[in-house]
């Protein structure tokens, strides 16, 4: 792989991501630096506590992590105490100072904590990946959860959309980050570099990747585009080592085909709805002919819920069918637009999360497709069946407005046309 200068504007920033080297001739324990770390206010000596207690993380185990973690939650919580009284002496003042006081009061030390930790040159990766840790070890201690909020709440605003560079990834990019869309690849395994030579060289493919100035060198999110000629129902045609690519004048369509986060430590913080809005205005630009913007995207949980319809009267003998591989291509598609339509979380959302995102984001469901995936991974989630969202930037809007406000799904006459199909009768074997 060449490695070629990537990211000049990103890495040109103040955030420079050298680290000098430091001995920790500290003799505190990790928890008085931390409680040191609170009340240091000068920011030289403020800088090289944090960087001794991010140092000492590094190689803690998970038992040190999770004591770790443990205190900050409990000793640096709020003082339930101190806010009441505080908010009863506001109450009855009303005055700028006793406000102050409450506020102050409202906020937890860990957040202060937080905020100095990351005051040292490339502490920002440093949280993310401690965020790791803490939703890991979460799990076998739910009080924790408290910190994870301090956690998400100061992620979420260090990486707000503002902060975001949205950068396209090509074949001259360095070996290192190549390497890393192969591992952070979420949705079609990247076999090998023929493989990802594929998808990053050809003129009608693109892909392109947020990334934050405090982590130049790591993507947060990327999508991989397939520019086409027409709307692809197939994945596998997609991928395919056969294809002919397309010059980008003869592209009608801009297929979203594989959308995959990066940073466990960032999740529940949503950068795709921005991503796929920006990639979409920036291909616009560069082909104003695109006539469609869709994506081609899995569907993870149809096979679970065929699972539970095995036994229904009704549609039992094709959830089988399907499951089985023996389903004609038309019971597959009536089934994969009911599960998309019908298939209901408690609360009403749409039980399948890709659907969840893409609706959530204004799309529409615009075609459903069998036999479109025949990876092992595509088999087991749908039995290889696949679906197209259309954005359609001028109903992107009104899209999100009607699902977010009252749960209805943008659906194509195709899809509508689907739902209302009749399924092949069973079979006298069957019946």
């Amino acid at each position: 792989m060449q490695r070629n200068k990537f990211l000049p504007e990103i890495l040109t920033t103040l955030f420079d991501r050298n680290r000098g080297t430091r001995t920790d001739d500290d003799a505190r324990d990790i928890f008085t630096l931390c409680y040191a770390l609170i009340a240091q206010e000068g920011e030289v000596s403020g800088i090289k506590i944090a960087e001794i207690i991010l140092a000492r993380y590094r190689v803690f185990d998970d038992a040190a992590k999770l004591s770790f973690f443990q205190f900050i939650n409990d000793a640096l919580d709020i003082d339930p105490e101190h806010l009441a009284e505080s908010a009863r002496q506001y109450a009855q003042s009303g005055t700028l100072e006793d406000y102050e006081t409450v506020y102050n009061a409202s906020v937890t030390k860990r957040l202060k904590f937080l905020r100095r930790l990351n005051q040292p040159s490339g502490a920002t990766a440093d949280l993310v990946a401690m965020r790791v840790d803490l939703l890991r070890l979460t799990k076998s201690d739910p009080d924790l959860r408290r910190t994870d909020l301090d956690f998400s709440r100061l992620l979420r605003s260090w990486f707000n959309h503002g902060f975001l560079v949205l950068k396209q990834i090509d074949w001259a990019a360095p070996a290192s980050l190549l390497d890393k869309i192969v591992a952070y690849e979420a949705v079609h395994e990247i076999d090998d570099l023929d493989d990802l030579r594929r998808r990053l060289t050809p003129p009608d493919r693109r892909c392109f990747a947020f990334f934050h100035p405090s982590m130049p060198d790591e993507p947060l999110i990327f999508v991989e585009v397939a520019l086409s000629d027409h709307i692809p129902d197939s994945v596998d045609k997609v991928l395919s080592e056969e294809r002919v690519p397309i010059t980008p004048d003869q592209a009608r369509s801009a297929v979203f085909y594989s959308i995959s986060n990066c940073q466990k430590g960032l999740a529940g913080i949503s950068f795709g709805n921005l991503l796929i809005k920006q990639v979409a205005k920036q291909l616009l630009l560069e082909m104003p002919h695109l006539s469609h913007l869709v994506t081609l995207s899995p569907i993870p949980r149809m096979n679970a819920w065929l699972t539970t319809l095995q036994e229904d009267t009704e549609v039992g003998h094709i959830a089988i069918a399907i499951l089985e591989g023996t389903a004609t291509d038309s019971d597959v598609r009536i089934m994969t637009a009911r599960y998309l339509l019908e298939a209901k979380r408690d609360g009403g959302a749409p039980l399948d999360p890709v659907a969840r995102f893409h609706l959530g984001n204004g799309a529409e469901i615009f075609n459903v497709h069998a036999g479109a995936d025949s990876s092992r991974n595509g088999r087991a989630q749908s039995s290889g069946a696949m679906v197209n969202y259309l954005y359609e930037l001028k109903q992107i809007e009104s899209n999100h407005e009607e699902f977010a406000l009252r749960g209805k799904i943008a659906a194509s006459k195709t899809i509508m046309a689907l739902i209302k199909s009749a399924l092949s009768p069973k079979s006298s074997e069957n019946a």
